[in-house]
């Protein structure tokens, strides 16, 4: 049987703990022992994933994002971790490890574009390289078409909403950093990149970004991280042929697009 150290011994290896920013939080963070038979793996542990975990009899989850990152003052019913604990899941979450780890996230993303020759930047979490010239606006539709292929649907509108800044010149070097990179314009700058491809940024990433003649494509955040979930899956299917490793069906984009 396999037990939750023998789970978390495995993530480690996936996404090593030394790989993570000093200001994260990953690691085993809910540990309710036990034996492990079935394990889910998501982005986010939101109460329809622990649901979801529940019914489909899964003794833990492994996620992206921390289930506990903030400091908890108090816990109650409506928190995640006390919903953890009260069913009996585990939960091992690999945050910034992840984002820079050999196959994770941003790994995942690059090959989503058939990046090639690819390089680490933004302290080793983002990744950039060559990939087919393209048209920015094409590389936006791609991006859309591809991502949306990869997330879970929502009930009413689009899977993925793409938004883009054209600094008017084809795309040959692409960078990619997942989640909330848009701030990480500069150092895609400084590795040579043609552009931006990264879940959100604000509206003056976008004026400067131009101004530098970076272009900037803003696919989600969502979007940009839950392909990663399925490379886990399999990772963990491999190291532990014995378990059971499920995707979430039932994690979704917290927002919905018109």
């Amino acid at each position: 049987m396999i037990t939750v150290n023998q789970v978390y011994e495995a993530m480690q290896a996936i996404a090593p703990l030394e790989l993570a920013e000093h200001w994260d939080n990953p690691g085993l963070l809910v540990d309710c022992g036990g034996q492990m038979h079935r394990v889910l793996a998501a982005l986010d542990i939101t109460p329809e994933v622990v649901a979801e975990a529940a019914a489909k009899q899964c003794e833990m989850i492994v996620s992206h994002h921390p289930v506990i990152f903030d400091p908890l003052k108090k816990i109650g019913p409506q928190d995640v971790p006390f919903q953890l604990v009260q069913a009996g899941i585990s939960a091992i979450c690999m945050h910034t490890n992840l984002d820079a780890a050999e196959g994770g996230v941003n790994e995942v993303l690059a090959g989503i574009f058939d990046m090639k020759n690819m390089e680490t930047f933004a302290e080793g979490c983002g990744r950039v390289g060559a990939i087919e010239e393209i048209a920015v606006p094409e590389l936006a539709r791609k991006a859309q078409q591809e991502l949306a292929a990869r997330c879970n649907a929502p009930a009413v509108g689009p899977a993925v909403q793409v938004k883009f800044v054209d600094a008017g010149k084809p795309v040959k070097r692409l960078a990619v950093i997942s989640g909330a990179g848009g701030s990480l314009f500069a150092d895609a700058i400084a590795m040579g990149a043609d552009c931006l491809l990264t879940g959100e940024a604000n509206h003056h990433h976008a004026i400067d970004a131009m101004r530098l003649g970076l272009s900037l494509i803003a696919a989600g955040h969502y979007a940009t991280e839950f392909p990663v979930t399925a490379a886990v899956a399999a990772k963990l299917r491999a190291a532990l042929p014995e378990l059971e490793v499920l995707v979430s069906t039932e994690n979704r984009d917290p927002y919905t697009y018109l």
